[in-house]
């Protein structure tokens, strides 16, 4: 098994706090109404350490285990664990996500996600790339929505 990491940078004019409440404890009732291939979030558990948001799309699914959750540094860690963005080269993918102040009153998000593959498959961003920039896409178009809804995540 190997390793692939791929650092990503994405600068938002939302605070910190409505951003990491849309994309991560809120993301139920946020998502659906931010991208249409997003049918539902649903959290098995209570939301914190262990528990699994499951995401279901129009063409398929994906689960997430949350290992890591702290609300006050705005900082979560998770773990594809299941779905349809894993393939024959990929077991899993490990996500972190900061969510921190911008000098202008938003904020920047930095997401690192490591890919661990199966048996010796190598992986290159390219293989990668769709599905980042459709994250990518995501977390623009909620931005847009928080800030077109001053009053959602507040």
């Amino acid at each position: 098994m190997g390793v692939f990491s791929f650092f990503h940078e994405l600068k938002t004019n939302v605070s910190p706090k409505r951003m990491f409440k849309a994309l991560i404890t809120d993301n139920h009732d946020v998502l659906s109404k931010v991208s249409p291939s997003i049918k539902s979030v649903e959290t098995i558990g209570d939301g914190g350490v262990g528990s699994i948001k499951l995401t279901n799309f129009s063409d398929g699914y994906m689960k997430n285990r949350v290992d890591f959750l702290d609300a006050e540094n705005y900082v979560s860690k998770f773990t594809l664990v299941e779905g349809d963005a894993l393939n024959d080269k990929v077991e899993k993918v490990c996500y972190e996500m900061k969510f921190e102040d911008s000098k202008d009153g938003g904020c920047v998000i930095k997401i690192t996600s490591d890919y661990y593959t199966k048996g010796d498959a190598v992986l290159k961003e390219e293989d990668v790339k769709a599905g980042q920039d459709h994250a990518i896409g995501l977390y623009k178009a909620c931005a847009d929505y928080l800030v077109a809804n001053p009053h959602v995540c507040a």
